[in-house]
């Protein structure tokens, strides 16, 4: 039964799963590889999902821990911009400014469409924390912005 649960919210949120994998990993390929990876584990775990909550909110987490390490092995070996980083260029979005988490809770908010309580069960913070690092996020890019146009 598990299997198939798993399967069908693969297919049915892939592309939004390798969307927030990639930004959080820096690059396309690494996202969809930790997509990929997550998923495999969550299938080789799937004993530990005892059912309580929905299998989305389980597997974020493993989703989000998977991009971390991806990025952590691409950022190892990277020299030159990444697609990702090619588009945050394009929108003008100074993204370097931000910190890991306030980069994390901006994709998984603006990108995977989760709300709070997902995104702090994804990165094992609080509701509160999510709100305030997305607040600080939204600050930090705002007032990039603003003194780029003010130039």
């Amino acid at each position: 039964m598990m299997v198939e649960e798993l399967e069908a919210l693969y297919r049915h949120r892939l592309a939004d799963f390798t969307r927030a994998a990639a930004m959080i990993a820096g690059d396309d390929e690494s996202g969809r590889d930790a997509v990929q990876e997550a998923f495999a584990k969550a299938l080789r775990k799937r004993r530990r999902f005892r059912g309580e909550g929905n299998l989305e909110a389980w597997i974020w987490p493993i989703v989000v821990n998977a991009a971390r390490d991806a990025g952590r092995r691409r950022r190892r070996g990277a020299v030159a911009a990444t697609p990702v980083e090619a588009r945050a260029d394009e929108l003008g979005l100074p993204l370097e400014l931000l910190t890991e988490r306030q980069r994390e809770v901006l994709f998984l908010h603006y990108y995977a469409d989760l709300d709070y309580a997902a995104i702090a069960h994804a990165l094992g913070i609080s509701a509160g924390t999510v709100g305030a690092t997305l607040t600080a996020a939204r600050q930090t890019l705002r007032g990039a912005l603003t003194k780029e146009v003010s130039r």
